[in-house]
């Protein structure tokens, strides 16, 4: 059982891997760029990032590609 388990962590762990490997950044960027416009309104009125990506998968989303961005020094990758 054990091993079935990590064998399953190590395939999702290489897939995630993969998939960060094919980001188009700059393109991933734009759209959160303009998703952050949309949803600037709502951090004005005082609601926290946090709470508003608790709300919305697409902010969630960016906020992890922010975060990789900058991990990853992409040029134009911003701090939220």
């Amino acid at each position: 059982m054990q091993a079935s388990c990590l064998a399953v962590t190590m395939l999702v762990l290489i897939a995630s891997r993969a998939d960060a490997a094919m980001i188009d950044w700059q393109a991933e960027l734009q759209r959160c760029r303009e998703l952050r416009q949309t949803i600037a309104p709502l951090l004005q009125a005082g609601e926290g990032i946090s709470a508003v990506g608790r709300s919305s998968r697409s902010v969630r989303r960016c906020i992890w590609i922010q975060r990789m961005a900058v991990r990853k020094k992409i040029p134009g990758a911003e701090v939220w």
